[in-house]
């Protein structure tokens, strides 16, 4: 059981909204319903419904949504390493973390979507080749949010989302204050345990590390808590950004943290 108090984030996937006043008033709908965190994600096309529906940039909407909005943090879960140059994303994160007064969550992963890749020009290689890059990039990321001037407005939280044991995990274990995980519960433990040998390894503390999951309902939402988790996203899409399971997870979440 962790000490940490319960969060709830939504993920507002930016497709299938042809009218971005949607996503504005979905965002806004969010943090008046008491959320933690808003996320959107990083591609350039729907991942489901309509394949060449409407679909908005990652990083130009959390600028949008950094200055509409006061109080929650906000991220991409998560930006895909291979679109950007490494020390332009660190700049871009520096950018907005000033517009949302020191809120920003720097979400970041491998990249798995090909299209984004082919359609845009980027080389999609393989998962080997994306991980060693976003190896890379976390360093440089790193190396580059220590130079700007001026310097971000807190030390801007690193969000790596996957769950590959050896490469990811010890990447999370180096870089990460938040490690998203698509696990089910069992595997969510299996790979806790692994990430605390890499923590071990690299000389960090695995309770510094914040478990992020997908929010499995009311019925299990204790027992990720138990294993660990202690941020529960909800995804969802256009044009309705139905926020019913958000607010279901808001009311388990104050619930549980009264107790």
């Amino acid at each position: 059981m962790t000490s940490r108090q319960v969060r709830v984030g939504v993920q507002m996937q930016p497709q299938q909204a042809p009218d971005y006043g949607l996503i504005r008033d979905a965002v806004r709908r969010s943090e008046d319903a008491g959320v933690d965190v808003v996320f959107n994600w990083d591609h350039f096309y729907p991942l489901y419904g309509d394949p060449d529906g409407a679909h908005f940039e990652c990083w130009t909407m959390l600028g949008a949504i950094a200055e509409q909005t006061e109080r929650i943090e906000l991220g991409a879960l998560v930006t895909g390493t291979g679109y950007r140059n490494p020390d332009l994303l660190a700049d871009m994160a520096r950018t907005v973390d000033h517009i949302s007064g020191g809120r920003l969550i720097l979400g970041i992963g491998a990249g798995w979507f090909e299209r984004d890749y082919q359609e845009y020009g980027y080389e999609f290689g393989t998962a080997g080749s994306r991980l060693a890059l976003l190896k890379e990039h976390l360093g440089r990321i790193d190396a580059r949010l220590k130079k700007l001037n001026p310097a971000p407005l807190r030390e801007i939280p690193i969000l790596i989302g996957g769950g590959g044991e050896k490469k990811t995990l010890r990447l999370v274990a180096e870089y990460a204050d938040i490690w998203h995980s698509f696990a089910e519960l069992d595997v969510l433990e299996h790979k806790s345990k692994i990430l605390a040998d890499h923590c071990a390894a690299v000389g960090t503390d695995p309770a510094g590390i914040e478990r992020s999951v997908a929010w499995p309902g009311p019925e299990q939402a204790a027992e990720f808590v138990a294993a660990g988790a202690t941020l529960f996203t909800v995804g969802t899409g256009g044009p309705d950004y139905d926020l019913s399971k958000v607010l279901e997870a808001v009311r388990w979440r104050d619930e549980f943290n009264a107790r």
